[in-house]
């Protein structure tokens, strides 16, 4: 089969497409025959790899696991024994997890994985598209307790984890307030955000409101930055936290009335049939800026770099 593998560490053009040999599903296991996948700012960071403990993962010197992909969209082609929970052709999206290896045309995977079925009306494209920022905002949302009616700020808005947050704020009835570009704005609007602010000529910090939540999707403001925008009891959510953030972290557990949310988002199959329900429901919808195929996955990995993109950029496989 086809795979985009990188044998060291780089620039996008370690990303090179090569045959490898396909998988064959073990015991409760089932093949899945991939369709679309995402490229997200983890898979980047992994291939550079940044932050530098990613090689405890990837491998210390030199990549170990070379095929990178963490979640994928595709149709089950074969199954193996035991397997209950899914059947062939059933058309099924989610995670890899740790395994990785979601560049390419196959992926074995257990039945136990977190993967769920796609809803009828959603294509391979749009069930790769919500995965990686779906699973980050609902996970770091519940984290922060968002409640109706609470005010939310959402920094960088137009990402995978921002464009996802503001329609899982608006599910919960909060009054949703996106910080993006100008070129953006049509589109935070069009997810449901009540306010828009243009970050080129206005700083949130600076408009005397204040909010209950607000989540940093992107790692490009800090707790410091942003606790005088913060309620009494207010929570700031961050990605990508810095030392800064983890350090005030500890000092907000004990003594502080407003607190931090950080560290990894984590996956569930409950989340992920949540998301189902929504997509089936057209409460929750895809945003995808740019298409490629896996021989274009370096110049993926290079537009995702430049922090550009709105929504999600879609690499289809087939």
């Amino acid at each position: 089969m086809k795979a985009v593998v990188f044998e060291k560490y780089g620039p996008p053009e370690v990303l090179v497409l090569k045959e490898v040999d396909k998988p064959v599903p073990k015991n409760n296991e089932i093949l899945i025959k991939i369709h679309a996948v995402p490229v997200t700012s983890g898979d980047y960071r992994m291939r550079i790899p940044d932050p530098f403990i990613a090689r405890f993962i990837t491998g210390f010197i030199t990549p170990i696991k070379n095929i990178l992909g963490v979640n994928l969209a595709g149709v089950i082609e074969s199954i193996w024994k035991n397997v209950t929970k899914f059947k062939v052709g059933d058309r099924v999206y989610g995670s890899t997890g740790m395994w990785f290896w979601s560049y390419a045309e196959y992926k074995c995977l257990p039945e136990n994985a977190i993967i769920s079925i796609i809803p009828d009306n959603i294509s391979y494209e749009d069930a790769s598209a919500v995965i990686f920022g779906w699973w980050t905002a609902i996970d770091f949302l519940e984290k922060g307790n968002i409640k109706k009616g609470q005010k939310v700020l959402i920094y960088w808005a137009s990402w995978a984890v921002g464009t996802a947050a503001i329609q899982l704020a608006k599910y919960y009835w909060a009054e949703v307030t996106g910080v993006c570009s100008r070129s953006n704005i049509d589109l935070i609007k069009s997810l449901g955000a009540d306010n828009i602010i243009d970050y080129t000529n206005q700083d949130y910090r600076k408009n005397k409101n204040h909010y209950d939540i607000i989540y940093d999707t992107v790692g490009k403001t800090s707790y410091l930055e942003a606790k005088d925008s913060l309620n009494e009891f207010g929570i700031f959510i961050a990605n990508n936290a810095s030392m800064s953030d983890y350090f005030q972290l500890l000092k907000s557990s004990i003594s502080w009335s407003k607190k931090i949310v950080a560290w990894v988002a984590t996956e569930k199959v409950v989340h992920l049939e949540f998301l189902s329900k929504l997509m089936t429901e057209w409460k929750f919808k895809a945003v995808i800026d740019k298409r490629y195929t896996l021989n274009e996955m370096a110049e993926a990995h290079r537009y995702v770099e430049k922090w550009h993109k709105k929504g999600n950029v879609i690499v289809n496989v087939l």
